[in-house]
């Protein structure tokens, strides 16, 4: 294929690179899309494979696990082997997953099939921020706008999930919540290596010890968060995995001391702001997904949507991020810096996320709903582009994959930590008391207070530790 075009600093043709970011913004949308994807089709799963209530949420469970996990490896991986190289094996990963999953007969073949596709977005999701790097990061101006378009793909696909997991449940059948992902994973394996830079593979060990340990670490902490909820945050079996999970990070941090080539080297904590940025993708995951989770719960138990019309009333949310993330939010961080910007974004998300809080139990969507969201959706939108352009542009370029790897740890860690905390804020407040809206509303409202106060912290978090007031 030839172009007869203008060609970049990175060496990519204007346009090829343009189709680039199209394809791994695509890959950001459909890994984010597989977490929920499968909410609306979870009942018939039950009915035909035979998950008992209590296991039911492993279908969810052994994808977040396996994509927490293991995307320090990932992103050590596209470091060592070649970004494109693991972003194409991260798709084939996921397209095997996905039909395994589809076409599973019994229990541990489902979830064998759903590890496998987490396992595949933990190699997907940081080779492909790298590759983004690779073709945009010579040029601020240009890698703000692929920043956004990327970060918006994210609660796109979460709220897409919804929405077609509804319609093919209802309308086709569901093994087809995971077949959806064959064809977008042959294409995206045709077409990568003709939009894709190509770089060549780096010397350097693996370090498999600490690979290992890592990713044993990080399950086993995202196994006892998941879990917590359902056994009690004192139980001894949540407390025996967090005991075993600190273990095995400290024996990490001791081994990565230790070695000569590391999996993480422990002095990229010290560039400035990646800590930072971190904390804010930490806590805005903490915030944003409970806030996702807890709102559907109000539109399907409360108001009484189907899956189908409780997703579509998450549409103007996913617009109005779209919109900001994509046309406005490029032009601020220009203006005012990263800063300003993640800070004031994640006090908007507060304000949303309390608004959320005083819903009714006898409330509607154009009232209780609509308004707040769209301010937290505005918060959000503003605070996700410039935190994670902060922690992506502080790497070295040899460390890319790394330092993708580390905040899609951060915010997906936060998201299963925000989700199990407020989870039990919201049952020990009645929300699992399905027999009246009335209690449940109270659960919902005290889980959205909870995650405006986390919100509230990663404002304050940001505002003392962030250095950077230039754009990211």
């Amino acid at each position: 294929m030839e172009y007869m075009m203008a060609t970049t600093t990175s060496g990519q043709p204007t346009r090829r690179r343009w189709w680039a970011l199209t394809l791994i913004a695509a890959a950001q949308f459909v890994v984010i899309m597989d977490t929920s994807i499968i909410g609306a089709a979870l009942t018939r799963i039950q009915a035909d494979l035979g998950f008992s209530p209590e296991n039911l949420s492993w279908v969810f469970n052994a994808y977040v696990i396996a994509f927490g996990g293991l995307l320090l490896l990932g992103g050590r991986l596209s470091d060592l082997l070649g970004a494109r190289r693991i972003f194409m094996t991260g798709w084939a990963v996921l397209l095997a997953g996905s039909a395994v999953a589809g076409a599973a007969g019994e229990v541990w073949v489902e979830l064998t099939g759903r590890a496998l596709q987490g396992a595949g977005a933990a190699l997907i999701a940081p080779s492909a921020l790298t590759l983004l790097m690779m073709l945009f990061g010579s040029e601020p101006r240009e890698l703000a706008k692929a920043l956004s378009l990327y970060g918006a793909a994210a609660p796109a696909g979460g709220t897409a999930g919804v929405f077609l997991g509804g319609v093919i449940t209802e309308y086709v059948s569901w093994p087809w919540v995971f077949y959806i992902n064959i064809p977008i994973a042959l294409f995206a394996l045709a077409v990568a290596p003709a939009l894709m830079p190509k770089a060549a593979a780096r010397r350097g060990a693996t370090d498999l010890l600490g690979a290992v340990t890592v990713t044993a670490g990080l399950s086993v902490a995202v196994y006892a968060i998941v879990r917590a909820p359902e056994l009690g945050w004192g139980s001894g079996g949540t407390v025996v995995s967090l005991i075993i999970a600190i273990g095995l990070l400290a024996a990490f941090l001791v081994i990565q001391a230790r070695k000569s080539a590391p999996l993480v080297r422990l002095g990229i904590f010290r560039t400035p702001d990646l800590g930072a940025a971190n904390v804010a993708q930490l806590l805005l995951g903490a915030a944003w997904i409970p806030m996702w989770f807890f709102l559907n719960l109000y539109l399907q138990q409360v108001l009484g949507l189907d899956a189908f019309a409780s997703g579509s009333a998450l549409l103007p949310m996913t617009t109005v991020i779209l919109l900001i993330m994509v046309a406005a939010a490029p032009r601020v961080v220009a203006r005012i810096g990263a800063k300003p910007m993640i800070v004031s974004g994640l006090l908007v998300l507060a304000l949303g996320l309390f608004w959320l809080s005083l819903a009714r139990p006898d409330g509607t969507f154009w009232a209780d709903v609509l308004p707040a969201s769209l301010v937290a959706a505005l918060g959000m939108a503003l605070a996700f582009v410039p935190s994670l352009g902060t922690a992506i542009s502080s790497a070295r370029p040899e460390e890319g994959g790394l330092v993708s790897g580390i905040v899609n740890t951060s915010y997906q860690i936060g998201s299963a930590l925000g989700l199990a905390a407020m989870t039990a804020v919201a049952t020990s407040f009645g929300a699992n008391e399905l027999g009246s809206t009335g209690a449940v509303t109270t659960g919902l409202s005290a889980a959205f207070i909870g995650t405006a106060a986390i919100a509230v912290a990663g404002a304050l978090i940001a505002g003392a530790t962030l250095r950077r007031k230039a754009a990211a």
